[in-house]
């Protein structure tokens, strides 16, 4: 015996679909909208405002421009530094050998500078370091600069 199979009866495409997915979302109001708004700017202000007053932007940078090896116990590391007039500023340069060990460290003073004629009045600063060296260095840069004191 067979019976044949009876063809199911469907129900409407709009019921079927919303067993399925879901029914249909409902829309953020206009209040709603508003507040999810205003929280955002309010948040992007509150995060610019502590990365502009936080203490770990001090104001130094520096740039390397060159170095020259005199010999094996001995080279000068040449670079500028920018920074606030009026401030003093240390900063530690380096020597490093081919396999990128340090054979030579100087941690340097660059004293408070006056605000003068120049284009940036007196913000930058080029310095000329001598450090003596373990071995035959093959580079010579600045590794850090910072505002004794944290200010």
């Amino acid at each position: 015996m067979t019976s044949q199979d009876q063809p199911a009866v469907s129900p409407p495409a709009s019921t079927s679909l919303a067993n399925r997915y879901g029914g249909q979302k409902r829309r953020l109001s206009r209040k709603a909208k508003r507040a999810i708004g205003i929280t955002a700017v309010a948040a992007g202000i509150g995060i610019m405002a502590w990365i502009s007053t936080s203490p770990g932007s001090s104001g130094v940078t520096s740039k390397d421009i060159g170095f020259s090896v005199t010999d094996a116990t001995r080279t000068e590391v040449d670079f500028q530094v920018t920074r606030e007039p009026g401030t003093a500023v240390r900063c530690a340069v380096k020597a490093l050998d081919s396999k990128f060990a340090v054979v030579g460290w100087k941690v340097v003073e660059i004293p408070a500078g006056e605000k003068d004629g120049t284009a940036d009045n007196g913000r930058t600063v080029s310095q000329r370091v001598a450090l003596h060296t373990e071995s035959l260095p093959v580079s010579g840069l600045v590794d850090s600069c910072w505002v004794p004191g944290g200010k």
